[in-house]
């Protein structure tokens, strides 16, 4: 269950604030929305002037028993904010009915975002995928010890196998691969597998530059042809010092994230000159 539809599970009231247009500069996208309840929010319009005066008019709306209504805001200092645009939102009542078609409509959209395979659910994997599950990605998180997926609380699809490098074969593609296990040989393995799959995002795998070579002089020993630029070892090669797993996990999603952008980026491009 997403974090969307257990704060709709609620029985208490609930209004959907949505951006239906935005001329010139704003916050978010038209299509953004947020749900408020009495005492509790879920997603966000932006922040700032515009979203509190949103959150107090659909409070009011919860207390006066209003169904439907709209607002429009000019963003400028009569609302305490200076982005300069014209933002119109629209807040609904949500029923039974209407959750239930906004966690079906959730569920489906959802579908479309890219897949994060992770390989090792030690520290640092667990870290990620709790990282991970705040951002619009589907997670997998794999392993072979039972044990080590049972700490893992973070929603996520999660795989026992006795063969990670397997599971390569069913990456989506535009897939991020992201190889953290607690095995060298294990992880070169996986690597090796995910080099070979030319329409997936991102290959990381943890280490140093030391463990790079090391990968690269296996390769070559056992026949393995890899593309070496496509590896992305070490991983967030700009975080220094502190290695702390929660550290390190913030660092290689914020890495993930833009591969995964640009790479949906690419493709776009590509399909406009076909």
């Amino acid at each position: 269950m997403s974090d969307l539809a257990r704060f709709l599970d609620d029985p208490g009231d609930v209004v959907h604030v949505t951006v239906t247009q935005l001329e010139g500069s704003g916050p978010r996208e038209a299509g953004a929305g947020m749900f408020v309840s009495p005492d509790a929010l879920h997603g966000t319009i932006g922040g700032g002037q515009l979203e509190y005066m949103a959150i107090d008019h659909a409070r009011r709306m919860l207390a006066d028993g209003q169904d439907h209504t709209e607002m429009h805001v000019t963003l400028g200092p009569e609302s305490g904010q200076c982005c300069g645009g014209r933002v119109w939102l629209a807040l609904e009542r949500l029923d039974r009915a209407g959750r239930a078609r906004v966690i079906g409509a959730d569920a489906r959209n959802r579908q479309d975002d890219p897949q994060v395979m992770v390989f090792g659910a030690g520290h640092v994997g667990r870290a990620l995928v709790r990282v991970l599950a705040a951002l619009p990605v589907q997670t997998v998180l794999v392993d072979t010890r039972a044990d080590e997926l049972s700490q893992v609380d973070a929603a996520c699809d999660k795989r026992v196998v006795a063969l990670p490098e397997a599971e390569i074969d069913g990456a989506r593609r535009g897939a991020a691969v992201v190889i953290v296990t607690h095995d060298h040989a294990l992880d070169f393995l996986i690597a090796a597998e995910a080099l070979k799959r030319p329409d997936l995002a991102y290959v990381g795998m943890i280490g140093s530059k030391t463990k790079r070579a090391s990968f690269l002089g296996w390769a070559r020993r056992n026949g393995v042809s890899v593309d070496s630029a496509r590896l992305t070892c070490p991983m967030a090669v700009e975080q220094k010092g502190d290695k702390r797993p929660e550290v390190i996990a913030v660092q290689i999603a914020a890495e993930i994230m833009s591969r995964l952008g640009q790479f949906q980026s690419m493709q776009a491009n590509m399909e406009m000159q076909e």
